[in-house]
């Protein structure tokens, strides 16, 4: 009977396998002895093993019947077994490593399992852009599920991206295997009832895909409608209050804690202080930076921080296990220790020092102690993933210069200015000197320039406005990463310095920059995309490190000034923004004037 099955289909041999080896009448490919099985399902912690035929586990506890003479028998000497690790919400692109580079460091930090809109990809390549992508994934131990971006560009009549992303390419997208949902869906623009993303919501539910919100500031009326219309998740809560009340009206809670939005200890504290059930919660790192995904780990240090703020050492690990799958209704194909499931398997320390100590993947041990076993070499990308800055000219400084009445003293203006430690902004006015009709900034007031370039070749637009929080007391920082539209965003003291460092970035297909006048001070290519880098993660993050000097030497005090720049041309966000089409007021969807009002007399 069994040959009869094997004959039939691969996929029924697959299962035929499987039952036999879980009868014990095959041997095991992998078993785990001597370990404390950390189940999630039960919340219990007690003595046992894991048994591993192929990719998939096919016994836990008393594993000893599954041993054969050819079974590879890893003693794990009392460590704890844990599922492994699953982050619901992460753009990949964030960390600027390529898919394969940053597929090894999440692994080497216990991350199995990503759910992600490859949104960056799809704003500069589009739907073909992110399919090359994943392709290149699926040479790694990663498992990579895609949520299809909710639209490109986001904010279509304020921004320019090189991808698109409609009803029809959604519909398309949804088609392929490993899409589960539809990932961003925006408050705003569900609340006015916004045909195509509604068109595109419903495709999916029809899809049995989940739908993944975004509601920043989302609360009372507003959060209900969201919910009635569908949304399954969000990930934008910045308090124990908006946790609670996403909970509250059965929202899955995503906390976040990445690099530029640490919201989770505030978050679980006030769950926690409720007594609330953390069923229906889990930890994501949303935007990790390289130097964190290398230095502070990934959910890894999401553990530690639950761990901290007083979560109990199984339900911090559902948090990043078992409560992720299930906000995908995935749980019964990953996300525990249990036959069927994808054989994700942790060794780790336990809750006092938390670490992890190996990382099997697929069945495969590939990481030790932090080190990976086996690196991935680089892909061969496709061509479209390739020189893709296309600026119709290079820039001059007079293209950076705010003009208004040549008869005008002075201006007041609308400052975007950041805070140092999350990317919100808050809006400034302040009087800025204008010289010959050209209004110039101060740094003295913590004003500088702040332009988006237009790099697809499309228009040559130029949005210019005025920036604070960076505190640069010279020189001019570009990059080739702004969300939603990566265009390339520069910040700076003078026109010279900001058009240098424009062209230099767009020179070798992207990247970022510092310069200081007339020099580069320092530089890191991204040339997949003009967003990624081949280079392993320790090594792209000394090089990241270096440029954060060069910046922090010019004044700047923020620790990860690219990623806050980044957030800037969020059209879609609340506040102030800036993009290529100008300075954009968020809250009312419009291309608005910096200038308040002109002085002629001071």
């Amino acid at each position: 009977n069994i040959l009869f099955i094997s004959e039939k289909t691969r996929g029924n041999y697959m299962i035929a396998d499987r039952i036999q080896a879980a009868l014990g009448n095959k041997p095991a490919d992998l078993v785990i002895e001597n370990g404390q099985i950390v189940n999630v399902y039960t919340g219990e912690i007690y003595p046992g093993g894991v048994a591993i035929s192929g990719d998939t586990i096919i016994a836990v506890g008393d594993v000893a019947y599954a041993v054969g003479a050819d079974t590879q028998v890893l003693d794990a000497q009392g460590a704890y077994l844990t599922p492994g690790f699953i982050d619901g919400h992460i753009h990949p692109e964030s960390t600027s490593l390529a898919i394969r580079p940053f597929a090894q460091i999440m692994l080497q930090h216990g991350v199995t399992t990503i759910f992600s809109d490859f949104h960056e990809v799809g704003v500069v390549a589009g739907l073909e852009g992110i399919e090359a992508i994943l392709e290149e994934a699926k040479e790694t131990d990663l498992k990579v599920y895609f949520v299809v971006p909710s639209h490109v560009p986001f904010s279509p009549s304020l921004e320019t991206s090189g991808g698109l992303f409609d009803e029809a390419v959604i519909r398309k997208a949804l088609a392929r295997p490993d899409a589960v949902g539809l990932s961003e869906c925006v408050c705003t623009y569900i609340q006015s009832c916004y045909p195509p993303l509604l068109a595109s919501m419903a495709d999916t539910l029809q899809a049995r895909g989940t739908l993944q919100g975004h509601l920043p500031a989302t609360s009372g009326p507003a959060l209900n409608a969201c919910m009635a219309a569908g949304i399954y998740t969000d990930h934008e809560s910045f308090s124990g209050q908006d946790a609670i009340e996403r909970l509250r009206v059965g929202c899955h809670a995503m906390l976040r804690e990445g690099s530029v939005a640490r919201n989770l200890t505030d978050c679980l504290q006030g769950i926690l202080a409720q007594g609330l059930s953390l069923q229906r919660a889990s930890i994501i790192t949303d935007d990790l930076h390289t130097v964190d995904a290398v230095e502070r780990g990934c959910l890894d240090d999401g553990v530690r921080t639950a761990l901290k703020a007083g979560v109990s050492f199984v339900e911090a690990i559902q948090m990043v296990t078992l409560h992720a799958a299930q906000a995908f209704h995935l749980d019964g194909v990953t996300g525990g220790l249990a036959p069927g499931r994808r054989a994700d398997v942790l060794l780790t320390t336990g809750p006092e020092d938390f670490r992890v100590q190996k990382v099997i993947a697929g069945g495969k041990l590939v990481a030790e102690n932090g080190v990976f076993l086996q690196p991935y070499p680089p892909a061969v990308h496709q061509e479209l993933l390739l020189h893709t800055m296309r600026m119709k000219r290079p820039v001059v400084p007079e293209d950076f210069r705010f003009t208004v009445d040549e008869r005008a003293k002075a201006v007041e203006v609308h400052v975007i200015d950041t805070l140092d430690w999350i990317p919100i902004t808050n809006d400034r006015h302040v009087v800025l000197p204008v010289k010959d009709g050209i209004v110039e900034c101060d740094p003295q007031q913590d004003v500088l320039y702040v332009a988006q370039v237009e790099r697809y070749g499309k228009n040559g637009n130029i949005g210019k406005a005025f920036m604070g929080g960076f505190h640069l007391r010279a020189g001019a920082i570009a990059s080739s990463v702004g969300h939603d539209n990566h265009n390339i965003i520069v910040l700076g003291t003078n026109h010279a310095d900001m058009a240098l460092a424009v062209n230099q970035v767009a020179a070798p297909e992207g990247g970022q920059v510092a310069v200081q006048d007339g020099r580069v001070l320092a530089q890191v290519a991204y040339p997949v995309l003009g967003l990624m880098s081949d280079l392993p993660a320790e090594t792209l993050a000394a090089q990241k490190k270096a440029l954060i000097q060069a910046i922090q030497a010019l004044g700047c005090p923020i620790s990860m000034p690219f990623m806050f720049l980044s957030f800037l041309s969020l059209a879609a966000g609340g506040g102030y923004a800036i993009t290529d089409h100008g300075f954009i007021d968020s809250a009312h969807q419009c291309v608005a004037d910096p200038v308040i009002r002109t002085l002629y007399e001071m």
